[in-house]
């Protein structure tokens, strides 16, 4: 991948059905959080699907959330085909499990130190072990399994004690969406590096969930594919959640909603 100046890619947000997701490709989304990591900014940055796109319509607290993200990429196909039907016809998907492998690759060849923050001990070990075969030289110096419970407020401050310690300039965050992003939100201007919620990654990376055939991410049927290894926790949720998308994003192209709202960054 060619280095490019972050400062040399305006990215414009456009509008999909309740939240305003980032027409932006994998080397601008590379080279901003890179960018962003050398600074140490603390930032955050989301993967957007159908699924966070109705949370976020149900939702005002959770809309907020998104609006305030300083990336929104589309991680789900039906995201990008809504990009490109609305004037960014070259639009790529960005899903969060290729995010943090071409991250990873890019942060060991510049020698930014990650961090791994959710999913179970046995997780961020098989993380650790399959990251330094493929990206030699990676530096993993944070990697913590919460909890799963909401932490007090003594347990909170270590843990972002324990991050600025360990000073990652990467932060992927595996805590499922919508508790991963509330997380980052809520801790921008307290941890000192990029946070990245890449839900499902963690587990993908590590072996413990298949990850779908590309020609079936292609076609958009990943959700399918994942529906059909997990009925009984996809169900449910993609029943309540993809017929109100496609009902919302047909009326969008249908009645012309306004397409793009918030400035040019």
């Amino acid at each position: 991948m060619d280095t490019l100046q972050a400062s040399e890619f305006p990215v414009r947000r456009q509008w999909i059905v309740a939240a305003g997701v980032d027409a932006c490709c994998r080397q601008q989304m590379v080279e901003q959080v890179l960018a962003w990591a050398a600074r140490r900014d603390s930032r955050y940055v989301c993967f957007s699907n159908a699924h966070m796109l109705i949370e976020a319509r149900d939702d005002p607290g959770f809309a907020s959330v998104l609006a305030a993200a300083d990336l929104m990429m589309p991680d789900g196909r039906p995201l990008v085909w809504m990009l490109r039907a609305t004037g960014t016809r070259e639009q790529q998907q960005v899903r969060g499990p290729d995010a943090m492998r071409w991250l990873c690759e890019a942060a060991a060849a510049r020698g930014v130190p990650v961090g791994f923050l959710g999913s179970t001990a046995e997780v961020l070990a098989a993380i650790r072990e399959r990251a330094s075969r493929d990206f030699p030289g990676l530096r993993i110096v944070f990697a913590h399994s919460p909890p799963f419970r909401a932490l007090s407020a003594a347990e909170d401050a270590q843990l972002v004690e324990a991050i600025n310690h360990a000073a990652p300039g990467l932060l992927f965050v595996g805590l499922g969406c919508p508790k991963q992003e509330r997380w980052m939100a809520e801790h921008r201007g307290q941890v000192r590096a990029v946070m990245l919620g890449v839900g499902a990654a963690f587990d993908l990376y590590a072996g413990r969930v298949a990850e779908a055939p590309p020609w079936i991410s292609r076609l958009g049927l990943e959700w399918a594919y994942r529906l059909a290894r997990e009925p009984r926790r996809l169900l449910g949720r993609n029943l309540r959640t993809s017929p109100r998308f496609a009902a919302h994003a047909l009326w969008q192209l249908l009645v012309g909603e306004p397409t793009s709202r918030g400035a040019t960054r």
